[in-house]
């Protein structure tokens, strides 16, 4: 069944999504199929968008420093209208079972795919900005059937991949306070109340990451474990005589907050005027996702030493035609905002802060936004069952490292089976 369709009155649907000419049917309890079609005129508008952009001039140095480099933008704005080919997209995901249920008045869309091993664990996995489920595509494969990929039976998972409120496929919430904690909670009706899964383990990263600490903090029922590839477990007080490796990190976030963080700043405090820009604009939405990819990613100085410009587009083309700009970057206002404001780091990622007791496990990315210590991990952690180092990749770690990634999900969640 396909739920993506044309419409020709913007009044009976989703204002950003009607705009786009695209409409969600409304999602029930029930889970129903789901397919992508985009309709023509939404891509043919795209095209048109992308032949009437008016280009500043370019920048004043010879670098990144002031952002996406003017011949940069538009070699891969040339790419998107020229070569790009979004119906192959919706063929590669479209062969995954794609389904939206509504959780907690929100209607969610999720890819969930059971391995053909007996004994499979599920696994539930969470992505965050400017990311999206297609992160992780490329593992969905090796985390069903490991056989296939170098694994063992035994390391096979049933993947379930949901797409955040606000991103994607998913509804966009019409209301406050959907922050990780709530996202958490709905994540785990997803697993136990909608899909019945009695053991189940949790990975994610960038917000997916507060939403998994989140769901460690909660404890719902049938959750053994979880994994992050960025842990959010900076203390609140930092050692007085710090290691060599906990200094390193924190130079690190200090470089992140004082040189990096410009984008998150506009998203944490304002999120509905940069997403005027970034829904009527495709070029402001592509750059202001592209630069992502170049400052997050182990590259060697351009994104596309790390993900083709297939792969970036596929994302950024997912986020145009669902309109979703401005509902993704107000989950930055729900959760990093809503802790400015009330002056309480954290208290929407983590329900207590008291040590996590949930078994957690993390994998470093050398190319990660910091590289958290171990230590640190144990002081939040109390139980925590694995860490390891890897050799490469970077913030968008699935993405980038499909087999990598895959192999550490065999070897962390391997005490977890029957």
């Amino acid at each position: 069944m396909t739920l993506l369709t044309n419409s020709t009155d913007a009044g009976q649907a989703e204002a950003g999504k009607a705009s786009l000419g695209l409409v969600l049917q409304p999602a029930s309890e029930k889970i129903i199929p789901f397919k992508v079609n985009v309709p023509q005129p939404a891509i043919d508008d795209l095209h048109q968008r992308l032949r009437l952009i008016r280009w500043p001039e370019r920048e004043t140095v010879g670098d990144w420093s002031q952002g996406v480099p003017l011949e940069a933008a538009k070699s891969l704005i040339d790419y998107w209208l020229n070569d790009y080919d979004w119906r192959k997209f919706e063929e590669r995901i479209n062969r995954f079972p794609q389904f939206r249920t509504r959780i907690d008045s929100v209607g969610v869309h999720f890819i969930h795919v059971r391995s053909p091993h007996p004994n499979a664990l599920p696994i539930l996995l969470s992505h965050g900005w400017p990311g999206s489920v297609i992160e992780f595509l490329d593992v969905i494969d090796r985390l069903t059937d490991p056989t296939r990929f170098g694994g063992k039976a035994e390391d096979a998972f049933h993947v379930v991949v949901p797409s955040m409120p606000g991103y994607g496929f998913s509804d966009r919430p019409a209301e406050q306070g959907w922050n990780p904690g709530r996202i958490a909670r709905a994540w785990a009706a997803l697993m136990t109340e909608r899909l019945g899964y009695d053991r189940w383990v949790a990975q994610g990263g960038d917000w997916g990451s507060a939403v998994t600490h989140a769901m460690a903090s909660q404890r719902p029922k049938g959750l053994l474990a979880a994994h992050v590839n960025l842990p959010l477990i900076v203390p609140a007080v930092p050692n007085a005589q710090p290691s060599q490796e906990e200094q390193e990190a924190l130079e690190a976030i200090e470089y992140y907050l004082n040189q990096m963080a410009g984008y998150a700043d506009q998203m944490n405090t304002r999120p509905q005027t940069i997403g005027y820009a970034l829904n009527d604009s495709p070029l402001a939405l592509a750059m202001w996702m592209y630069e992502k990819f170049w400052e997050w990613t182990d590259n060697r100085g351009r994104p596309e030493d790390a993900l083709t410009r297939d792969q970036m587009l596929d994302d950024i083309s997912l986020y145009w035609f669902t309109g979703t700009g401005t509902s993704s970057a107000r989950l930055y206002w729900e959760g990093v905002g809503s802790t400015i404001r009330e002056n309480d780091f954290f208290s929407n990622s983590r329900a207590s802060s008291e040590p996590i007791k949930l078994p957690m496990g993390a994998t470093i990315f050398p190319a990660e936004t910091f590289l958290a210590p171990r230590s640190w991990a144990e002081a939040a952690w109390s139980n925590l069952f694995y860490w390891n180092t890897v050799d490469k990749g970077g913030h968008f770690a699935a993405f980038e490292q499909p087999q990598i990634f895959a192999t550490e999900m065999w070897k962390a969640f391997s005490a977890f089976r029957t």
